[in-house]
């Protein structure tokens, strides 16, 4: 996750989009977003991560990730 320490907000909104124009209905994706971001909210209570990164915008930046490049799901 140290890559993520100094993501400015453009680079959150590019993210965003491209999240957005890979997926087939777009309500489904905000959800899967949005239960990613809950839940690691929650299951992370006791880690403290970089308060810059707010769970929403770590969950988009994982699922951009994992769509964009599969090898990382690979390994």
């Amino acid at each position: 996750m140290a890559q993520y320490k100094t993501i400015d907000s453009n680079q959150i909104t590019y993210k965003t989009e491209e999240l957005l124009e890979v997926a087939n209905n777009r309500y489904k994706i905000t959800v899967q977003v949005a239960n990613r971001a809950k839940r690691r909210k929650y299951e992370d209570i006791d880690i403290i991560d970089d308060p810059l990164i707010k769970p929403i915008i770590r969950s988009i930046l994982e699922m951009v990730d994992e769509i964009t490049q599969p090898e990382i799901l690979s390994d």
